[in-house]
C-alpha cells in the first residue's frame, strides 16, 4: 500500500459500513474507513493513516449527499466517543446495523439466513437508565474522547435523563466551589474519579460519587445540593475505589443520604438494584429483545430452562412463567444473591440460581440428573469460549438461545455450534443502543437429530 497517499485528499464513493459505523470506500483496491460518511455518498476524503491492510479517513466535503444526511443534533458529536451515527437518520442507522449483523453471521458463521429489519427503538433519545461520567481537572465531567481518556466537558447528553444531566452540572459546581480535586489517572493523585446516576422509569434517580479515597470534604454541602436540583432523588451514595486501574464502580459504599438501591419493573418484573448491580440500560427495548428471546425458546409450560450469564436473573426470571423450571448460572456471587432475592421478591418459585460458570453448572445438573431442554446464553461481548460451546452441546438440549451484544463473536460462535450439531433457525436483531455502534442480536438454534 502507497505510505505516500498519507495525508493527501482523495474522491471516493461509499459503498457500504464498518461494525463502528465509518463508512467504506475502495482506493486502488484497498479497504478505506471513512468518519462521517453515509452510504451511497460521494465525498472527498482526507486520508489520516494508511496501514498495511486498511486506510482511515475522514469527510472534508461531501460532492454527492445521501438523502438519509442529517445535521447532527449534537455540539459534541465530533469530540465524544459515544455516538457514531448522528450524522444520518435513525433509519439509516437501523439499516446499517441490519447489513452488520447479517454480514457477520453469513460471512464469519457460515449460516445462509437473511437477518429481517432490526427492530427499532420508538424512543431512540434519552434511552438509558444508567450514566457514568468520568471526570478530570478543571472540572471536567463528561465522557471520554474516542480511543483516549481525554475527557470532554458535556453539559447533556442526548441518551441520558435530564436527571443525569442536573446531578452533573451539581456535582461541578459542588466541585468548583469548594476546590474539590479531581482524580489525575497518570498519578493516581486527587479526589473525584466519576459521576454515576442510575435512574428508573418512575423517574425517580440514584447518586453516586466514585473518589479515590476514604470520605471527601463538603459531602453534607453535596447531598444538599443534589436533593436542591433532582426532586426524585431518592439515595446520595458515595463509592470507594483507590486502584491504579481504569475501573469505574469500587468495592465499598456508603450511604450519606437516603437509600442505596433502586426498584425497576421489566417484563412485568421487579428488579432491586444497588450501584454495582448489572442491569441493562435500555428496559423498553430489553422488554423487545427478551420478548423475543421467549419466542424463540418455545417454551409450553413443561421445560426445563438453563440460563447461562444470568446476571441478576432477568432472562430466566421472564421465562419462569412459562417453564416447568429455570436454573440461572452466574459466577459473579453478589450477582447470584440479586437473583435470588429478584426471584424471592416477584414470588417466583420455579427458579434456582447456581454460582459458577458454564462448566461447573454442567457437572452439577448432570451429578443430579438434570438435562435442560433449553439453554439460553448472554455472554460478554468476547462471547462465548471453546470449551463452553462443547459444553452446552453435551447437555443435548433441544433448543439453544443466544443472545449477543456483539455480531462478530455470534457469527464464530455459531459456526461452533454447527459443528457440534446445533441449527441457526431464526434471527433477530434488535436496537439497544440507538446512535451508537452496539446492537443485540438474538439466535434460535435447534439441535440437528443424529439420523439425518
Amino acid at each position: 500500500m502507497d505510505r505516500m497517499m498519507e495525508h493527501t485528499t482523495q474522491r471516493l464513493h461509499i459503498e457500504s459500513y464498518a461494525s463502528d459505523g465509518a463508512g467504506v470506500a475502495r482506493l486502488d483496491g484497498a479497504v478505506v474507513f471513512v468518519k462521517g460518511a453515509v452510504r451511497g455518498e460521494t465525498c472527498q476524503v482526507y486520508l489520516d493513516k494508511v496501514g498495511r491492510s486498511a486506510i482511515w479517513g475522514h469527510v472534508t466535503a461531501v460532492e454527492v449527499a445521501s438523502s438519509s444526511r442529517v445535521e447532527p443534533d449534537c455540539p459534541y458529536y465530533e469530540r465524544c466517543g459515544g455516538c457514531c451515527y448522528r450524522h444520518m437518520t435513525y433509519a439509516e442507522e437501523l439499516e446499517a446495523k441490519r447489513q452488520r449483523v447479517e454480514d457477520a453471521i453469513q460471512r464469519i458463521g457460515g449460516v445462509d439466513l437473511t437477518v429481517p429489519p432490526v427492530l427499532g427503538a420508538a424512543h431512540p433519545e434519552r434511552y438509558r437508565n444508567k450514566a457514568q461520567f468520568p471526570v478530570a481537572p478543571g472540572p471536567r465531567i463528561g465522557f471520554y474522547q474516542k480511543r483516549t481518556h481525554a475527557v470532554t466537558d458535556v453539559e447533556d447528553c442526548l441518551l441520558q435523563s435530564e436527571a443525569a444531566a442536573r446531578l452533573r452540572a451539581t456535582t461541578r459546581s459542588w466541585m468548583k466551589q469548594f476546590h474539590i480535586p479531581a482524580y489525575l489517572e497518570r498519578s493516581g493523585k486527587g479526589l473525584v474519579r466519576h459521576v454515576y446516576v442510575r435512574t428508573n422509569r418512575k423517574g425517580q434517580s440514584l447518586y453516586c460519587l466514585l473518589i479515590n479515597g476514604s470520605t471527601a470534604p463538603r459531602l453534607t454541602e453535596l447531598v444538599g445540593a443534589l436533593r436542591a436540583a433532582e426532586p426524585g432523588l431518592v439515595g446520595v451514595v458515595l463509592g470507594i475505589n483507590e486502584k491504579r486501574n481504569n475501573v469505574i464502580l469500587g468495592d465499598s459504599y456508603r450511604t450519606l443520604w437516603g437509600q442505596d438501591y433502586l426498584d425497576d419493573t421489566l417484563c412485568g418484573l421487579t428488579f432491586r438494584l444497588s450501584v454495582p448491580s448489572f442491569y441493562q440500560v435500555n428496559p423498553e427495548q430489553t422488554e423487545v429483545l427478551y420478548r423475543q428471546a421467549a419466542e424463540y425458546a418455545g417454551l409450553t409450560g413443561g421445560e426445563t430452562v438453563l440460563d447461562l450469564y444470568c446476571g441478576i436473573g432477568t432472562i430466566g426470571l421472564t421465562m419462569a412463567g412459562q417453564a416447568g423450571t429455570v436454573i440461572g448460572a452466574e459466577v459473579v456471587p453478589e450477582a447470584v444473591e440479586d437473583a435470588k432475592q429478584n426471584a424471592q421478591r416477584n414470588g417466583v418459585t420455579n427458579a434456582r440460581f447456581l454460582c459458577g460458570d458454564a462448566g461447573e453448572a454442567a457437572r452439577q445438573l448432570a451429578a443430579e440428573g438434570v438435562r435442560p431442554d433449553v439453554v439460553c446464553v448472554d455472554p460478554p461481548r468476547k462471547g462465548l469460549s471453546e470449551d463452553v460451546v462443547e459444553t452446552v452441546a453435551e447437555m443435548a438440549p433441544e433448543r439453544i438461545v443466544y443472545v449477543s451484544c456483539d455480531p462478530a463473536t455470534l457469527g464464530r460462535d455459531l459456526e461452533r455450534f454447527a459443528r457440534r450439531g446445533y441449527a441457526a433457525r431464526q434471527v433477530t436483531a434488535v436496537d439497544l443502543f440507538p446512535r451508537t455502534a452496539h446492537v443485540e442480536t438474538v439466535v434460535q438454534l435447534d439441535r440437528i437429530p443424529s439420523d439425518l
